[in-house]
């Protein structure tokens, strides 16, 4: 056997900071076990594999790629939503979105790529020029287009880098997400400050469509037991109005629609 696994698996116990003896209480095995799989001098079962995958919160990609480089099948796959077993997830999503109008409301997959939107999300993207499919990251690294609706550009760029160098590492440190962030990073104005530490309980984001602007704040959620590799890295994120004008304006709209859905 080559040290192939061992390579990897020294890159994501590195990348998550820990020693080979924290990983090896963590594991409930030997650091000397841990250095031996490092080396090559040891070779793991498929249940060591996946026991380390799991305590070092290896994507389920990534678990794979573990998996083959000790010689073992793959144990994750990606599921096509309109599979049967996906069934109860598809339709916990579409509650989740619907019931989250008059709000927008979005899924966005591993490196920010529009999954599905609800009525609200997907209108405010086409005041943006965005629909579903549209990637995100790439949206905002056109400085004429959804940099441009956004009021507060710097000071949401600031909180946008470290998300997406967090997200980066993670990952295990993605390439695209890192690189991208580097360039946002390189966009960002250093002679405007970022947001005070701890001066606003948070920080939204305030876009502007047509005359008027719209303030939101977002929260992320991500399906905690998922196994499937596509559906472990998605995440919903809900925008929720962080004013009362905002507020007005989204019910407003949304009546509007709901009395015009041909409009």
């Amino acid at each position: 056997m080559t040290t192939q696994f061992g390579d990897l698996l020294r890159h994501w116990r590195e990348a998550r900071k820990l020693s080979q003896l924290d990983l090896g209480l963590n594991a409930n095995v030997s650091a000397r076990h841990i250095s031996f799989l490092e080396t090559g001098r040891a070779r793991p079962s498929r249940g060591m594999v996946l026991n380390l995958g799991g305590v070092l919160d290896v994507p389920r990609g990534s678990r794979n790629a573990l998996l083959h480089a000790a010689g073992f099948a793959p144990n994750y796959r990606t599921r096509a939503m309109d599979e049967a077993e996906m069934g109860p997830i598809t339709a916990a999503l579409g509650w989740m979105l619907d019931r989250h109008m008059p709000y927008p409301a979005m899924v966005l997959d591993r490196r920010w790529t529009i999954v599905r939107a609800n009525t609200m999300a997907t209108m405010m993207l086409g005041q943006m020029g965005l629909s579903v499919d549209a990637n995100l990251v790439e949206a905002l690294m056109d400085e004429t287009g959804l940099p441009a609706l956004i009021e507060n550009w710097q000071e949401v760029a600031h909180h946008l880098v470290h998300r997406l160098r967090a997200e980066a590492a993670h990952l295990g440190g993605d390439a695209w997400l890192g690189e991208m962030a580097d360039k946002l990073a390189g966009r960002i104005d250093t002679a405007v400050p970022g947001p005070g530490v701890g001066s606003e309980a948070v920080i939204p984001t305030r876009y502007r469509l047509g005359e008027v602007t719209l303030s939101f704040f977002s929260t992320i959620s991500q399906f905690s037991t998922a196994e499937d590799i596509a559906l472990a890295d998605w995440k919903i994120e809900h925008l929720f109005p962080a004013d009362e004008a905002t507020r007005d304006i989204v019910v407003a709209l949304a009546r509007d629609m709901s009395r015009n859905p041909m409009a």
